[in-house]
C-alpha cells in the first residue's frame, strides 16, 4: 500500500473504528444476572441459610442495570461517524461525521439501556416464623400466590425458589 493511503482521514477513522468497536463490545459482555438460578463463581460452594414460607403476593417489575458500560455510546458514535463521513466532501464530510457520531452515540446509548432491562418479579413471602420478606428477582421461575417456597440467603443475594 502506498504511504499516503494511511494519511487520508477517512481511512484512519475507519481503521480506528474497526479496531476499537470489537474491543469495546467485548468489554461490555460482562453478564450480570438477577436470576434465582444463576450463581457467580464466588457464590458457588458457599453455605446458604434456608427459610421456608408461602408466597402472599407477586408483582411484575422491571430490573435495570445500575449503570451502563458506555459501550453502546462509543460503538454507536464510531459507527455513526464512519458511516456519515462518506457523505459530502470537504467541510460537509466533517460536519456529517460529527453529526453521525453524535446521533450514533445517542442511538447506541438507547440500545444499551434497553438491553440492560429485564422482566422481574417482586415476591412477598410470609415465612413460617411469621416474618414477611420481599425479594425482587428476574421472572425466570414462575411463582404464584399460595405457593410454598424456599428463601435462600447469605453470601450474596437472597433468592426465592419453588419447593
Amino acid at each position: 500500500m502506498h504511504a499516503s493511503f494511511f494519511h487520508r482521514p477517512k481511512v484512519r477513522l475507519l481503521m480506528a473504528a474497526s479496531l476499537a468497536v470489537p474491543v469495546f463490545m467485548l468489554a461490555g459482555c460482562a453478564n450480570q444476572s438477577a436470576s434465582s438460578s444463576v450463581y457467580s463463581y464466588g457464590q458457588a460452594q458457599r453455605e446458604q441459610i434456608v427459610r421456608l414460607g408461602t408466597v402472599v403476593s407477586v408483582r411484575s417489575v422491571t430490573i435495570q442495570k445500575d449503570q451502563t458500560s458506555g459501550v453502546g455510546s462509543v460503538a454507536g458514535a464510531a459507527i455513526g461517524g464512519v458511516a456519515a463521513s462518506s457523505i459530502g466532501g470537504g467541510r460537509g464530510s466533517i460536519i456529517a461525521s460529527i453529526g453521525g457520531a453524535l446521533l450514533g452515540g445517542l442511538v447506541g446509548n438507547a440500545v444499551e439501556n434497553r438491553v440492560g432491562k429485564s422482566d422481574g418479579l417482586e415476591i412477598t413471602v410470609k415465612l413460617d416464623n411469621g416474618e414477611t420478606r420481599v425479594v425482587a428477582q428476574e421472572a425466570d421461575v414462575p411463582l404464584s400466590v399460595g405457593q410454598r417456597v424456599r428463601m435462600l440467603s447469605g453470601n450474596g443475594p437472597t433468592r426465592v425458589v419453588p419447593m
